[in-house]
């Protein structure tokens, strides 16, 4: 029996005695190989991260002696298990020396920025690895920690083309694991809830992410309104928060007016028509309520 008889006669194939019909199953393999390669969306030396960032993570000890030594997948994870507490791209007070001046200005990672996270650094280090698909998928549902998870999605945010995000995201979009994602801690999130702020806003604590052309922010958005219509009509109804200062001044926050207390401290008792020149509590308010217009 030959070879090609052998081959013919394992399980039934439906590739048997057919013409053509095998040329279509190593194309299919083929195709299918292909499918784990996954594509790189914007600039594929950076990431798309911030260039503060990745010089900081470049320069950084750790970066380049520590995770030097990681040279698989699984090593990587491991470091991530260990070491993320965090999803802040810089360590706690680390960037409270950015405005200084003098011999300080000009030292890097003092004046042009501060000390680069870990979770930074260890998301650049699984960039550096070029994920396949099959290994991304592994993050995203890594049951060991949910840091792991979350820096596998941050990964998506940052190296996928917009268009795809959704279909990453989407099955994940009411995950209730918790994390802390300020460095320091004190404020815990659900998976979920982060993963929409990674789909609706451009910013993440004091970096950016890459820009979603507008035609496919605006589907997503309309796609994450069909899905949470509550939330959505919350965030469209929310007035703007009232807030007294510490010099007793009202502010309308959120509202993009001005503060409108300096002008009222600037009527007296003859713009107002006499009276003993002081103004009650009252007065205060009424004033302020008549200046102030809620933005909807």
């Amino acid at each position: 029996m030959s070879g090609q008889d052998v081959e013919g006669a394992d399980g039934g194939s439906p590739y048997n005695n057919s013409s053509g019909c095998e040329e279509d199953a190593r194309q299919t393999k083929k195709e299918g190989k292909k499918s784990n390669v996954l594509p790189l969306w914007g600039n594929e030396r950076t990431m798309n991260l911030n260039p503060l960032i990745l010089t900081n993570i470049l320069s950084s000890h750790y970066f380049k002696v520590n995770l030097y030594e990681l040279k698989t997948y699984h090593e990587v994870i491991d470091e991530i298990y260990y070491r993320v507490v965090h999803l802040e791209p810089w360590e706690k007070g680390s960037r409270k020396t950015a405005g200084q001046t003098g011999m300080c200005g000009g030292v890097r990672g003092v004046g042009a920025g501060g000390i680069v996270s870990t979770a930074y650094c260890l998301l650049y280090k699984l960039f550096t690895l070029r994920l396949t698909r099959k290994q991304l998928n592994g993050l995203i549902v890594h049951p060991d920690s949910p840091y792991i998870r979350a820096l596998g999605f941050m990964y998506i945010r940052y190296t996928q083309p917009p268009a795809d995000l959704f279909t990453w995201y989407d099955e994940y979009l009411e995950d209730a694991e918790e994390m802390d994602v300020k460095a320091g801690g004190g404020q815990i999130m659900k998976l979920g809830e982060i993963l929409k702020q990674f789909l609706t806003k451009l910013e993440w604590f004091s970096t950016l992410f890459p820009r979603i052309p507008v035609p496919i922010q605006k589907d997503l958005e309309q796609k994450l309104g069909e899905r949470f219509p509550q939330q959505s009509a919350n965030s469209r109804n929310a007035k703007p928060q009232i807030t007294i200062n510490n010099q007793g001044k009202y502010n309308c926050n959120n509202s993009g007016r001005k503060d409108v207390s300096r002008n009222q401290q600037r009527y007296n008792s003859q713009e107002r028509g006499g009276g003993d020149g002081q103004w009650n509590d009252n007065d205060h308010a009424n004033q302020w309520r008549a200046r102030c217009v809620y933005v909807i």
